[in-house]
């Protein structure tokens, strides 16, 4: 048989779910760690997230037809990167700088059931 990129081993599919947290939709796998806006809890704290769709080894639901459950745990709150808002009026020496850091959660992904 030749090699092709497509080539996949049968039952070697992980449990993945598409999960909706702060307006955004995240593509998670367990065991898998993210950065999501920021949540209210603290270390430690668990959480079961919404789900719009699963895939179970090749087996897509969608809607009303999901059984399954994203448990997730917090490990930490972190801000991001300084974003950094400039604006300048030219030839009359007006310019201001100001800049942001946006806060995010880190969650871990314990169990998709």
């Amino acid at each position: 048989m030749k090699y092709s990129p497509y080539f996949c081993i049968p039952n070697f599919h992980t449990m993945i779910a598409v999960i909706k947290v702060g307006g955004q939709q995240f593509k998670v796998e367990k065991e898998q760690t993210l950065f999501v806006p920021r949540l209210e809890g603290k270390e430690g704290d668990t959480l079961n997230l919404d789900i719009l769709l699963v895939d179970a080894n090749g087996k897509l639901s969608v809607g009303d037809a999901i059984k399954a459950k994203v448990k997730a745990e917090i490990v930490g709150h972190v801000k991001g990167e300084t974003v950094i808002a400039y604006k300048q009026k030219r030839r009359k020496g007006f310019h201001k700088k100001k800049g942001h850091r946006t806060a995010y959660t880190k969650i871990k992904v314990t169990d998709i059931s």
